[in-house]
């Protein structure tokens, strides 16, 4: 279940209206054929970012005077190349060539393994031989001697065997078949539909980058597997932000959830605006991807620095039309992943309440409390919703006042007897999360008594 509350229903029927394009399920092919550039370049987008360089738009010039000021990039690989492909200037390959034969680009660390196949894959036009050679070896080195399993991990492999498929007699097969049969619908997707956290957020750009790669050159779109929960990644990533954005030198920056001690990473906030404009490439005619596009269209956040500028070129378009992301809902329940994000409005001055994986956070004032799981905090009112924490799972009592109510920290994917003042007693259940939503006829203020049932 998914909810949304009356205020914005015009939003809700907008949004449930538009499928998720089909995908291959049974008899699936993984050997490559496809020509280069075949990893995040088709060719309307490789025409986009060139007609912008023509135009000489604002994220050209900024992505220009990086790179030709010789500002150090933390991406090298990726930056030069990029700029390559784009001008077509070989001196910018032989950069990204002379950084990937280098000692400094190790292919066991997944963050450089995805370069190394970027570059393998953009370059080959200005490489000698040799050069693909020794890259292609350096390559299928990181390919093997990656272990982990995590999302990261995973695409910068899968990447870099798409990068390198004909030097694979069976084309990539072998490495590309495991990978999604096993690994992605074994293991990830299990987990999604059993309600369990399978993609940590800090990953969601990778995710996407792996989307992309296997859909362009396999044409299988894996969203298929769990399509509820990649229908509502987008509106959950959107409101899993804070309100209050953070200034640094180069441009503001809006900031995702996070549980770890410590500030804000900058770098987790641009891989999470560039995994907002990924996914607005992967699906342009989804509706919850054109109120992340209006999200996306504010110049105040147009990232400059030398880690974010590079994404903000590569992925932006500003040509796709957005809706205001001021008609998303403030207050947003996700059953499938027991998600529950609520705000009390699309100011930056406003207080946010999170939870999400059985932790809870409130944002207000400028500053972000993580509560302990159990912990009673004050209810929140958002529009015509009420949300309570922390009540007690064996016998609960609150007041209820609100049409809807939701009830957050519960056991998981429970049945609870809930009892309202002069009422018949009726059983409800739980999502994934531990959250029950109640609703009640307009203008009904009655005590509910809620008790967890014996198994």
């Amino acid at each position: 279940m998914r909810y949304f509350p009356r205020f914005a229903l015009s939003s809700v029927l907008l949004i449930s209206a538009i499928p998720v394009p089909q995908g291959r399920a049974q008899g699936d092919e993984y050997q490559i054929f496809t020509d280069s550039p075949r990893l995040l370049l088709p060719a309307n987008r490789l025409r986009l970012l060139q007609r912008e360089r023509e135009r000489k738009s604002a994220r050209w010039l900024q992505f220009d005077t990086l790179v030709t000021g010789g500002a150090p990039m933390p991406e090298p690989g990726f930056a030069y190349c990029l700029y390559y492909r784009v001008s077509g200037q070989a001196a910018w390959a032989k950069q990204a060539l002379d950084w990937a034969l280098s000692d400094k680009a190790t292919p066991r660390q997944p963050e450089t393994l995805r370069q190394l196949a970027l570059v393998y894959d953009w370059c080959g036009q200005a490489a000698t031989e040799d050069q693909m050679n020794r890259l292609s070896q350096k390559i299928r080195l990181g390919i093997t001697g990656a272990s982990a399993t995590d999302v990261k991990t995973q695409s910068a492999r899968a990447l870099a065997v798409i990068a390198v498929a004909d030097e694979f007699p069976d084309h990539g097969e072998s490495l590309l078949k495991p990978m999604v049969e096993k690994w992605w619908r074994q293991d990830i997707i299990t987990k999604i539909k059993a309600g369990q956290p399978a993609i940590a957020r800090e990953h969601t750009y990778a995710l996407l980058e792996f989307l992309h790669a296997i859909r362009d050159n396999l044409k299988i779109d894996l969203r298929q597997d769990a399509s509820d929960f990649f229908k509502g990644l987008p509106t959950d990533h959107l409101v899993s932000h804070y309100p209050a954005p953070v200034l640094t030198p180069d441009n503001e920056y809006r900031i995702p959830v996070y549980v770890r001690n410590g500030e804000p990473s900058v770098a987790d906030a641009v891989l999470s605006r560039a995994a907002e404009f990924a996914m607005v490439a992967y699906d342009s005619n989804a509706a919850e991807n054109q109120f992340l596009q209006g999200w996306l269209m504010q110049n105040r956040f147009l990232m400059r620095g030398a880690l974010g500028a590079v994404y903000e070129f590569l992925w932006a378009n500003p040509y796709q039309p957005g809706l205001s992301y001021f008609q998303v809902p403030l207050v947003y329940h996700d059953g499938t992943t027991g998600h529950l994000f609520a705000r009390t409005s699309w100011d930056e001055d406003a207080s946010w309440l999170g939870y999400f994986n059985g932790t809870l956070q409130i944002f207000r004032d400028g500053s972000v409390q993580t509560l302990r799981q159990g912990v009673v905090a004050d209810p929140v009112r958002v529009g015509d919703a009420l949300i309570l924490t922390g009540t007690n799972p064996q016998a609960g009592r609150f007041r209820a006042d609100a049409p809807s109510v939701f009830i957050t920290g519960l056991a998981r994917k429970a049945v609870y007897d809930v009892e309202i003042d002069d009422q018949e007693l009726s059983e409800e259940s739980t999502d994934v999360g531990g959250t029950m939503v109640l609703q009640f006829p307009e203008g009904l203020t009655a005590d509910v008594r809620i008790k967890r049932r014996a198994e």
